[in-house]
């Protein structure tokens, strides 16, 4: 599959979340009352964040072989004033005396920042953590009106085996990391706005620097999880006609009645799914953060989508707007992904009888495994029958 393409299906809302006024055209402005230069108008729109032709400001730079006759001696700036130099810095337009290079040295003005910063401390913390808090309030209502999902006529005590010790490993080490990234990622997050007005800033700071680099190095495990679980499990989590009737039962989570399922039902195969498309989109864009400026991943991206879809995404990103990009984005994923995962800890623990078992030591109970997974069982019985290794 194409990266980029696949990128354009998961990295679109980003942009309009950082930069809704992408999609908004900033009206029309007279400027010769000002002689060509901006007005207010032009001012007021920058500020809603709204798309501007700027080509009044950006090619006026100054040029001396056109400069108007000047009958007293020329300064350092030769044909050019302070404001053509520094309209030239705003755009990129001059070059920077410096011998450190890199790709985003030379952009000495880049005005997405505090957009940036403002999105990040407000609508993601506020709606993220709010999603998160009213998730888990729900789960607490259903569990008291629907009660724990129980074994129809409780454990038989006859034991079977349902994941082997690799595919646990596989699982935990998943599972383990990306809680631990969770809960770094959202301290990181977080923290200023919540913990440094209860333990103060001295005490914050090298929870912060730890949390960081816990988060930095946990991911390559989450990434290796992530890789095991899908080579493990994706042929067993390839839909198909039973997943619908199991849906249209509501796979026995609302009513007593328990739809026909292999080794993963359509339940599992969604959080399958989920985990494994914005688990590989979570660690793109942490990929880009990790190597600050060496993985720029929107530009490209965008090019794709103006070309496939007749969008109008900008194509020129500096290098700072491309970071930006990930770390919006790369916090939208994680807060869907955190919401999936305490969906399946729910269901993987309190909300189900025996369900732990199979990730516990592997061995679920026979009667649980033919309530939940009867097609399963019968192909494994069938298989030890004729002498097979299930």
């Amino acid at each position: 599959m194409n990266v980029k393409i696949f990128g354009a299906a998961i990295l679109v809302l980003a942009t309009l979340f950082l930069n809704p006024g992408w999609a908004q055209e900033a009206p029309e402005v007279d400027r010769t009352s000002t002689g060509g230069a901006q007005t207010l108008e032009d001012i007021m729109a920058r500020q809603k964040q709204l798309n501007i032709d700027e080509s009044f400001r950006s090619e006026n730079l100054g040029d001396p072989a056109n400069a108007a006759p000047i009958d007293e001696p020329l300064g350092t700036l030769g044909g050019r004033s302070q404001a053509d130099s520094w309209r030239g810095v705003r755009y990129d337009e001059i070059e920077t005396d410096t011998q450190v290079r890199g790709p985003a040295v030379d952009v000495l003005i880049q005005d997405g920042g505090m957009p940036w910063y403002e999105l990040r401390r407000g609508p993601v913390i506020t709606y993220g953590g709010g999603a998160i808090l009213g998730f888990l309030l729900l789960l607490v209502i259903f569990y008291f009106i629907r009660g724990r999902i129980e074994i129809d006529g409780g454990p038989s005590g006859t034991k079977i085996e349902r994941f082997k010790a690799i595919e646990r490993f596989g699982h935990w080490l998943l599972a383990g990391s990306f809680i631990a990234l969770a809960l770094t990622g959202l301290l990181t997050l977080m923290g200023r706005s919540f913990l440094i007005p209860v333990i103060g800033k001295e005490a914050f700071s090298p929870l912060a620097i730890g949390a960081k680099w816990l988060h930095n190095n946990i991911a390559w495990a989450f990434m290796l999880g992530l890789v095991l679980t899908f080579v493990m499990w994706v042929a067993h989590n390839i839909p198909n006609k039973l997943d619908w009737q199991w849906l249209k039962a509501g796979g026995g989570i609302f009513t007593k009645s328990h739809p026909s399922a292999k080794k993963f039902n359509a339940g599992q195969k969604i959080i399958f799914w989920t985990v494994m498309v914005l688990g590989f989109s979570v660690s793109l864009s942490g990929l880009s953060l990790l190597f600050p400026f060496e993985m720029p991943m929107f530009a490209s991206t965008f090019e794709v989508m103006n070309s496939v879809l007749g969008t109008d995404f900008p194509t020129a990103l500096a290098p700072h707007e491309e970071m930006q990009l990930s770390n919006i984005w790369h916090s939208i994923v994680a807060f869907l992904m955190m919401l999936a995962i305490i969906a399946h800890i729910y269901i993987g623990t309190v909300g189900m009888e025996g369900a732990y078992d199979a990730m516990g030591d592997g061995q679920v109970d026979l009667a649980w495994a033919r309530q939940h997974h009867d097609l399963w069982v019968e192909e494994r019985q069938a298989k030890q029958g004729k002498g097979e290794s299930p």
